[in-house]
């Protein structure tokens, strides 16, 4: 039976995200399976790496090449068979999970189901918790416009909830205006080679400047899940009437007859969906994408 996240929270629930909500996904995210065939980390861990060497998983048995380990040598195949042979074991290798979440402004927005802050934090707390119970290392990034925090990969619970902490209370110093290039560059810094790297963002600002060539350095070194939180309403705008919207400072009409606007709003959300779909066909890099009516945890089936 399937495990299904409550799409109908209380309306505080949609706005802002609580501890104890993060917290009581980890059940849902134990049916997550993060796991992949190419490991590159170079950390000792639960994951088999196409690396041969003196791990604990047997691999095969193979003749003695000049330079094999003695004490690798397979006795019973090489009195068989009259030969030196080694056995190859393969490497466990540990992988570092990175979760970068997108708090900026543009992510307190949602028409349906939950602000996309919300949505992107209940994302990065299902991989949390799924890296978590895969015995992977759970690192993150959390940037606002302003701002931006990373945190170190570390293995543990307490490095879900340090994660958790930081998403539901976040603690910034003032850097300076931080954009998608920014965070990117510094992503690229922080994320050790081998990492699974997820970046849970709306991508405005993201083309038309070096954050690609900052994506292609990082996938070179990492895999990449861009997961793409819109809302319905920026792909589909109503035909007809004027809306009033709210950041509870500042009150924004929008009248949807005026056509020319509304025609490009939405050319702009498809240049933006176009782009990620390019980018979907670069190496090393996967593109997911959720509402913000959407059930999370349907996005990684």
């Amino acid at each position: 039976m399937k495990t299904a996240i409550d799409t109908h929270p209380s309306s505080n629930e949609r706005v802002s995200v609580t501890l104890n909500t993060l917290v009581y996904l980890a059940k849902a995210a134990s049916a997550l399976n993060l796991r992949h065939d190419q490991i590159r980390s170079g950390q000792s861990g639960g994951y088999l790496s196409r690396f041969k060497g003196r791990g604990m998983e047997f691999d095969e048995t193979r003749l003695y090449q000049p330079g094999d380990d003695i004490r690798s040598i397979d006795w019973r195949v090489t009195a068989r068979t009259g030969k030196a042979h080694t056995k190859i074991y393969r490497e466990e290798r540990e992988r570092p999970v990175f979760i970068s979440v997108d708090y900026r402004q543009t992510m307190s927005f949602a028409t349906r189901g939950v602000f996309k802050s919300v949505q992107a934090a209940k994302l990065a707390a299902l991989l949390a918790w799924a890296a978590q119970q895969h015995g992977d290392r759970i690192g993150g990034q959390i940037f606002t416009d302003e701002a931006c925090l990373e945190l170190k990969p570390q293995n543990g619970k307490h490095a879900v909830l340090r994660l958790f902490k930081a998403l539901v209370k976040p603690y910034f110093a003032f850097e300076a205006a931080m954009t998608l290039e920014l965070v990117l560059a510094r992503l690229v810094q922080h994320a050790r080679p081998g990492s699974l790297v997820y970046l849970i963002s709306d991508f405005r600002g993201l083309a038309g400047n070096n954050a690609e060539r900052h994506l292609a350095k990082l996938s070179r070194h990492c895999e990449v899940v861009m997961i793409h939180v819109y809302d319905p309403l920026e792909s589909h705008l109503p035909s007809k009437g004027r809306y009033r919207f709210t950041d509870e400072r500042r009150d924004v009409v929008i009248d949807s007859g005026d056509k020319q606007r509304i025609l490009g709003y939405q050319q702009r959300f498809r240049q933006r969906t176009d782009y990620l779909r390019q980018l979907n066909r670069k190496p090393g890099l996967t593109v997911l994408h959720c509402s913000t009516a959407d059930d999370p945890l349907e996005v990684f089936r």
